[in-house]
């Protein structure tokens, strides 16, 4: 028993890394969207509406600025747990609107990927940025 303590206790030292690398995957993953949607913002506005999304072109600033948000406070790790909550529920929405019909698969367009977003945003906001970040160093600093 001895043995694992110890181990156990080697392997917490590592407990901010995860934290750490699953705000990186995140903000990496919504780059590239977030890009997209400000390269062509009222087309996003006109598919929202195809998909019955209240106040569609509003809805597509308010996507577009919450992941861009998102994508330099999860890199930052500034202010994670406030970003995780708006990003979670456009990961709702998106499954509800877009990949819910087409099943889990990701490769058939399905909820599997947003899935896993809001288990690794819901991580974060449980257990927050981890020590490698902004957020640490701010509280450090009360």
């Amino acid at each position: 028993m001895r043995a694992y303590a110890s181990y156990a206790r080697r392997l917490s030292a590592l407990r901010d890394i995860p934290l750490l690398l699953l705000r990186l995957v995140l903000a990496y993953g919504y780059y590239h969207p977030a890009r997209l949607k400000w390269q062509d913002i009222h087309g996003i506005g006109d598919w929202f509406g195809q998909l019955h999304i209240p106040m569609p072109y509003v809805s597509a600033y308010v996507v577009a600025i919450t992941e861009s948000a998102g994508v330099v406070l999860l890199t930052l790790g500034l202010w994670v747990r406030y970003i995780t909550l708006p990003l979670m529920f456009s990961m709702v929405v998106a499954i509800i609107t877009v990949h819910w019909a087409n099943g889990f698969e990701a490769g058939d367009n399905g909820f599997e990927i947003p899935l896993y977003y809001i288990l690794m945003l819901f991580t974060l906001l449980v257990y927050g940025s981890g020590r490698i970040g902004l957020d640490a160093l701010l509280e450090r600093s009360r």
